[in-house]
């Protein structure tokens, strides 16, 4: 009978070792993770492995401490093999940050020394070339660090949320200044004779201060700690509350589009008035000149005209005029001092000279304003809506439908679209203008002659 029950229990024995191993890799998962969290909360940079490794022999024992080592291991290599490195990436992000740095930098310097450029447009591209060199400078470096790390986020939560602080802040500060240059390029061509291109007036002060400021308020509640939700992944940057990321993809895109579109549709028709205004104003200088020509033909000639009158008459003729020009002009006033104090030298108003070249120049500058603004209007749209349209469309979309799946390569694709546009904006506002143009070339001519 104890034979027996000795040969049952050695039978049970097998079943019990194959149940060892399970049951202590179930119990050393879930003493790494109690670790872990211990680790998170303490703020110390240990590894679970080492803190169950540090509880002695007598907590852990030697099988345990070899076990564990086996399976930190084994969770370790999928995360390592993962977690690659996005080379184009980074190449591409440094080109992107050097062009976006030189070439606001260079829009910068051209007004604020060539006196020709200050004026009052240029200083809203100034403001416009300061958002986006901010841009370049706070922002994309840890953005292009984190696409090189494949989307993967390796610094702490608060250096998180001040990238995306200064994201929301410099592209919505670049979208209102693009929308401040339209207003102002408005005015100019709309109301030419009431706008002021050499001096910032109050009305354009305003202007680009509301810029800052509401870009600012856009993205405040990020400061405000609003990224902070329960659940929040250390290991993803970007804005966690959906309600949020449609509050500023309505202030930062869907309300200032419509409105730049509007102020540019008004500006081209203004400038399609004004054009028309021009050719038929031509048209008619054009047939006032044949009828003054068909006039000048169907006068007679000289020989039908009278003969001159003789000497003595024509003589006496000149006196009676001289006569009559010492007497004073009846639409003087009484009082005049011609009346007290005798014969006194006055002007007549056919001496008077009337200069009108000048209204004619302010006129044509006016003009040309306005062609070279038709001609980059195309250009500066589409480029904008170009650029900035599928990320806030995509941006959007994620945040309110929660079945979309949207792939990461996509958003990171639309996402780097949008950075670009801050390399293309000094190429708008500065290629389509000589004077921008004639600066750069100087420059880099100064530049490399003095490199050679």
């Amino acid at each position: 009978m104890v034979h027996e029950e000795v040969l049952v229990i050695l039978d049970k024995v097998p079943v019990l070792l194959e149940d060892i191993p399970v049951t202590l890799a179930k119990v050393l998962e879930e003493v790494g993770r109690v670790l872990a969290g211990t680790r998170v909360r303490s703020g110390l940079h240990e590894s679970p492995l080492a803190a169950l490794l540090r509880l002695g022999p007598g907590r852990s024992g030697g099988a345990a401490a070899k076990m564990a080592t086996n399976l930190s291991a084994a969770a370790a290599a999928p995360e390592a093999a993962a977690r690659g490195h996005n080379l184009p990436a980074l190449v591409f992000g440094v080109l992107l940050i050097v062009v976006i740095i030189c070439g606001n930098l260079l829009v910068c310097l051209s007004v604020f020394t060539e006196k020709a450029l200050k004026t009052t447009t240029n200083y809203f591209i100034v403001s416009l070339a300061v958002a986006d060199l901010m841009l370049a400078v706070l922002v994309l470096p840890l953005f292009v660090y984190s696409e090189f790390q494949d989307g993967v986020w390796t610094l702490s939560t608060a250096i998180c949320d001040c990238l995306m602080t200064m994201d929301v802040m410099l592209c919505t500060a670049s979208i209102f200044n693009l929308c401040a240059i339209s207003v102002d390029r408005f005015i100019a061509v709309l109301i030419p004779l009431n706008y002021n291109r050499k001096h910032v007036d109050l009305r354009q002060t305003v202007l680009l201060s509301a810029t800052w400021i509401l870009a600012l308020a856009v993205a405040s509640p990020v400061m405000f700690g609003i990224n902070n939700v329960p659940g929040r992944d250390p290991s993803e940057c970007k804005l966690e509350s959906d309600d949020y990321v449609l509050y500023s993809s309505v202030c930062s895109f869907f309300i200032p589009c419509p409105i730049m579109l509007l102020l540019y549709f008004g500006m081209f028709r203004g400038l399609r008035r004004w054009e028309e205004a021009r050719k038929a104003k031509l048209r008619n200088s054009i047939q006032a000149c044949r009828k003054l020509q068909e006039a000048a033909a169907s006068l007679p000639p000289l020989a039908s005209l009278p003969p001159p009158l003789p000497p003595i008459i024509e003589r006496e003729q000149t006196d009676t005029q001289d006569e009559l020009s010492t007497f004073p002009s009846p639409d003087q006033p009484f009082h005049s001092p011609q009346y007290k104090d005798g014969p006194v030298r006055t002007v007549s108003f056919a001496e008077i000279k009337y200069n009108p070249e000048p209204r004619k120049r302010k006129t044509a500058k006016i003009n040309s304003r306005e062609r070279k603004a038709m001609k980059v209007l195309p250009v500066v749209v589409g480029a904008f809506l170009f650029c900035w349209t599928p990320f806030f469309v995509l941006h959007t979309m994620r945040a309110r439908c929660q079945d979309c799946h949207i792939p990461p390569a996509l958003m990171s694709v639309v996402t780097w679209l949008g950075y670009v546009n801050s390399a293309l904006n000094p190429v708008i506002y500065t290629v389509f203008n000589t004077e921008f143009r004639n600066f750069f070339k100087k420059f880099l001519h100064r530049c490399f002659s003095k490199s050679a």
